[in-house]
């Protein structure tokens, strides 16, 4: 009996552009199913953006009915911490509206999903986005980077997935 189908919902968060990649595995084969951007309209207050951006991925996740969610850990150093700060409060809203939906959160940093798509941790922006629109047969690699990191996340934790000993949380 084939395992059952999965879909990936991969979020890149942040505060002005969120990028999120929609994936489907069914019979051995992965497939895109959605990816664009969450931008919130307004350049109001921290909140105010907040809320557009948690209002925009919830639309997202009941369009798309993901099986889970995986969205990138936050580096372990920054050189301003005020952008670590402002980018856990966005990671905060994408994570609730998961939540809310009762979809599993997973997390991946940044070098471990260069490495399990490209073969190394400091592979360009570019290297990734052309395995990505290799990975699901594109013509080109999907723009802004935004969501091609976002399927990116959702393509390596499946990668991540068919290999059990290795660490997921």
């Amino acid at each position: 009996m084939p395992p059952a189908p999965v879909r990936v919902l991969g979020i890149d968060p942040a505060l002005r552009t969120t990028g999120y990649g929609v994936i489907e595995r069914r019979d051995g084969r992965v497939s895109l199913v959605e990816a664009g951007v969450v931008v919130p309209r307004s350049a109001g207050t921290l909140e105010q953006r907040l809320c557009e951006l948690h209002a925009g991925i919830a639309e997202v996740i009941a369009a798309t009915s993901p099986s889970l969610v995986v969205i990138e850990e936050l580096y372990s150093t920054y050189k301003n911490p005020r952008s670590a700060l402002l980018m856990g409060h966005a990671r905060g809203v994408l994570c609730l509206a998961s939540a809310q939906a009762g979809v599993a959160v997973h997390t991946l940093g940044h070098a471990r999903v260069k490495r399990a798509l490209v073969g190394s941790g400091s592979a360009r922006k570019e290297q990734v986005s052309a395995m990505v629109a290799r990975l699901l047969s594109l013509r080109r690699p999907p723009k802004p980077h935004d969501v091609s990191d976002a399927l990116a996340l959702a393509l390596a934790f499946l990668n991540v997935l068919e290999r059990p000993a290795l660490h997921v949380r």
